[in-house]
């Protein structure tokens, strides 16, 4: 796992780790406007031994009134999931989604989140495992009950409250994974509300990839970076987006350029329009 620096694996080097005992492979794909969308596409076919790991279900716990779209699920729930997957202290986890990463980060957040630092995503996704020509199946994998531990990382995420400060302070930058017309609130395909957190700064997770859907690497990605936040150097780093999801395949990116340290507001804009007291803007800025 050491040569993908836990953040990203390719689909070759990932086609000759299939037969370590070790691995653990998760099929993530989802759809925000179609719930079900996942689940057929793993039905459909998908990596031999992969499990399906379904945002809604496993990914996130039930919503509430005062929660964005996709709460965190309790540490000790979500590490009683990941012991009936078969995942064990000594796994190697790798997530993956259609093409992205978007929704296979989440899995890899939430895993290193409980102190699991042994995952990555695969780089491009099962569209370019296809595209390769690589084995594909229908096949649900038997599992054995793994002996997965937590060791819960709270430094890793913030609530409302510490956004709030973050959002003004210049000690600290939140960055917006969504899309630049949805955090000036141009329009709003999801939430009730749109617009941006005062002072958030838009960072869409989309410049980070390719047309493939691979990340971008080395001085490109350290470029598309700097570009979209040019006062890149030292302080607190948040990432946020519409309900959480997104966010981590920003959080991912940056841990991918050796920018170590962000943090993830977990219920992002979803959690944050809830309460009416909290301040909304539009626009670029």
């Amino acid at each position: 796992m050491s040569a993908t620096r836990r953040t990203f694996v390719s689909a070759e080097l990932l086609a000759g780790m299939l037969g370590d005992p070790r691995l653990r492979l998760f099929d993530c794909r989802s759809d925000l406007t179609r719930p079900e969308a996942g689940a057929e596409q793993y039905a459909t076919g998908h990596l031999p031994g992969a499990r399906f790991a379904d945002l809604n279900r496993d990914l996130s716990a039930p919503v509430t009134p005062a929660s964005g779209r996709h709460p965190l699920p309790s540490p000790a729930i979500f590490a009683a999931t990941l012991r009936s997957w078969g995942v064990n202290r000594d796994s190697l986890v790798v997530a993956y989604d259609e093409r992205h990463g978007a929704y296979a980060a989440r899995l890899w957040w939430m895993l290193r989140w409980l102190g699991h630092a042994q995952t990555c995503v695969l780089d491009g996704g099962y569209a370019r495992w296809t595209e390769l020509g690589l084995a594909v199946t229908t096949d649900v994998p038997p599992v054995r009950p793994g002996d997965f531990v937590a060791d819960v990382q709270p430094s890793m995420l913030v609530d409302a409250t510490h956004v709030l400060g973050a959002a003004g302070s210049s000690r600290s930058r939140v960055l917006d994974a969504r899309g630049a017309e949805r955090f000036r609130g141009d329009v709003e395909p999801i939430d009730r509300i749109a617009g941006h957190i005062p002072g958030a700064r838009n960072l869409p997770y989309t410049v980070t990839t390719a047309a493939d859907g691979r990340t971008l690497d080395g001085d490109a990605l350290a470029r598309a970076l700097d570009a979209a936040d040019p006062d890149s150097a030292g302080g607190e780093v948040v990432a946020m987006c519409g309900s959480g999801v997104t966010a981590c395949r920003l959080l991912l990116a940056l841990e991918h350029a050796g920018r170590t340290g962000a943090k993830l507001y977990p219920g992002s804009w979803s959690e944050w329009i809830r309460d009416p007291r909290r301040p909304v803007a539009t626009g670029a800025d």
